[in-house]
């Protein structure tokens, strides 16, 4: 063999070498590109589950203002049902009521 026959061969082993390494490096590119893009939908779904526990500790707050509100509305609901009975058994509703004279059934 001469000299340019070793180095045509030469150049073919590198041209070889070459493009499987680029085969090789676009399947590392590729693979990068998938955990990326992974690690980007597992980070969205952890921010989402995040905000989704920040709103589970207001209901607990709503739900006891709705309790407030409900243990007053009895309160309110008791002495409207008083006065209701009241008015029906005094000759004198509303007069006496007005007057501050509630006892006088």
């Amino acid at each position: 063999m001469d000299h340019i026959t070793l180095w045509w061969i030469a150049i073919g082993a590198a041209l070889a070498v070459t493009i499987v390494v680029a085969i090789l490096l676009a399947l590392v590119v590729g693979t990068a590109r998938d955990i990326r893009d992974g690690a980007a939908l597992v980070w969205t779904r952890g921010q989402q589950v995040a905000n989704n526990t920040i709103h589970i500790a207001l209901l607990y707050r709503t739900l006891e203002a709705v309790q407030a509100i409900r243990g007053r509305a009895g309160g309110i609901l008791q002495e409207a049902e008083a006065l209701r009975d009241h008015a029906e058994t005094c000759p004198g509703c509303p007069q006496c009521i007005l007057a501050g004279d509630r006892g006088a059934t």
